[in-house]
């Protein structure tokens, strides 16, 4: 039954929390859009892609933004209350900090449960649409502009120069027009004046010039005996593709095989075929090597009963060869030997690649449960925190939510490095940031019940005082 406490309490949390999330969410939009900024300016994007991307870049950073607003709000609730005494008089009243903070840890389960469900169902599926927009983006070629004066080759076939662009950006002088080809001839256009257009369509660019010269030379390309034309016009329309300059459409299944675009569901069946598939590197090996090693096709269990003639033991194994074909019996173990090194180093790294596919898969689908029990971890410490330093607004508590939000990223990019890496496994290194903010989440939160004065400077100036007085006090001591 919810009673007046819980929607006070769910009630000072609410605005905190949208207000953060939205602010946390822009943050991380805003660092895309500056981490690729030189992909992106001067490549004439429409405002339909530039929605779409601000889209699905928004979704894409929903998981990494739900954790640190909760946090921020958390500390900025409890941090409020505290301010104004609600804490005081609640506590007061014989209740205690666990119990008001039961509503906020039942809205975090829940949201928890949200984040879980946006990272396995929604975030494959963004990241699938994401990384095709962002691909079309990049091998975009930036936006049809000429300048005067500059030779201008991003046309394909072409390459323009003008010397002068009247104000309305569309008459233009002294204009170069080369027309490139796989031979060896010229073909050039030379115009005093004309208009330069696109069309309605935006497919195609239109040079209608006046009074110039259109030079061409045929013939063979391999040959000297050519012929070179030279035609004066007074009016020359010439007309251009522009088709390379849009966006091109990626399918999807391009990039519907990387890990990050699958479901739990679909990376567990994923791990279970590549665990299936590590046992054909022991055939390949056998087989591979059995090639080169002839005599272990002879082995048997009849080896075990054979009695071998007792001989001399030998110093070496040239003592066993005769000296006429020692070389050739040398040369050719040193070439078995390395023929069967390289197929074993080249089975070595297929299956390292492997081992490294699956690592990621296993990283992919921890990460689905991480971020979303993240959020619980991080309110654990944001609840007990703001109760602890009882201050609201965006000061105090928006520094220490920085703090503990780089430590909870940092530890995560390292967990999952040393993942990737091989040096700890998916599981540990996944969960390496839970497993460190745990505990100290309950450490505050005992603090926190016992009303502990961890963030007041003025038990920590009483403590140094006191210890000035012990070093004063043994200093004396020693010198009487």
């Amino acid at each position: 039954m919810i009673k007046r406490l819980d929607k006070l309490i769910i009630r000072a949390f609410v605005g905190p929390f949208f207000a953060t999330f939205l602010i946390s969410l822009f943050v991380l939009v805003m660092q895309f859009f500056w981490l690729y900024i030189d992909d992106l300016v001067g490549k004439g994007l429409d405002l339909f892609t530039i929605l779409k991307l601000i889209g699905y870049v928004a979704a894409f950073n929903v998981p990494m933004a739900l954790p640190l607003a909760l946090l921020l709000s958390s500390i900025m609730t409890f941090g409020n209350l505290g301010e104004t005494f609600e804490l005081v008089a609640i506590k007061s009243a014989g209740i205690p900090l666990v119990r008001f903070m039961r509503p906020l840890l039942l809205v975090t389960i829940g949201l928890s449960g949200i984040a879980f469900l946006f990272a396995n169902n929604v975030i494959p599926v963004v990241n699938l649409k994401l990384n095709a927009l962002k691909y079309d983006i990049i091998v975009t070629k930036p936006a049809f502009d000429i300048k005067e004066g500059v030779f201008y080759d991003k046309i394909d076939g072409f390459v323009i120069k003008i010397g002068k662009k009247e104000k309305d950006d569309s008459t233009i002088r002294n204009v170069i027009i080369y027309e490139k080809a796989y031979n060896l001839q010229d073909r050039m256009l030379v115009s005093e004046s004309g208009i330069m257009r696109v069309t309605p369509d935006k497919k195609f660019l239109e040079f209608v010039l006046q009074n110039g010269w259109r030079y061409e030379e045929n013939g063979p390309h391999n040959s000297l005996s050519t012929e070179f034309i030279r035609l004066g016009f007074k009016e020359y329309k010439k007309v251009m593709d522009l088709s390379s300059f849009k966006i091109n459409k990626t399918e999807d299944s391009l990039f519907k095989y990387d890990p990050k675009m699958l479901s739990v569901r679909q990376l567990t069946i994923s791990i279970d075929s590549l665990n299936k598939g590590f046992n054909i590197f022991y055939d390949r090996a056998k087989r591979e090597t059995s090639a080169y090693l002839t005599f272990a096709r002879f082995g048997d269990s009849s080896w075990k009963r054979f009695k071998f003639p007792v001989v001399k033991k030998a110093k070496s194994f040239d003592a066993f060869v005769a000296d006429s074909i020692s070389s050739q019996v040398t040369e050719r173990a040193v070439s078995q030997i390395n023929m069967i090194t390289s197929n074993i180093n080249q089975i070595a790294v297929d299956y390292s690649t492997k081992r490294q596919v699956l690592r990621k898969h296993w990283i992919e689908w921890n990460r689905k449960f991480t971020l979303s029990v993240g959020c619980l971890v991080l309110f654990m410490i944001g609840a007990p925190l703001g109760s602890i330093i009882r201050k609201g607004g965006l000061g105090m508590p928006l520094i220490f939510a920085i703090i503990f939000f780089v430590v909870f990223y940092i530890l995560n990019t390292m967990g999952e490095k040393f993942a990737k890496e091989g040096v700890t496994s998916p599981g540990v290194g996944m969960w390496l940031s839970t497993f460190v903010l745990i505990p100290i989440g309950l450490f505050l939160t005992v603090k926190a019940m016992r009303d502990s004065q961890l963030f007041n400077k003025e038990a920590y100036f009483r403590i140094f005082k006191k210890l000035k007085k012990l070093a004063k006090k043994t200093k004396e001591e020693k010198l009487g």
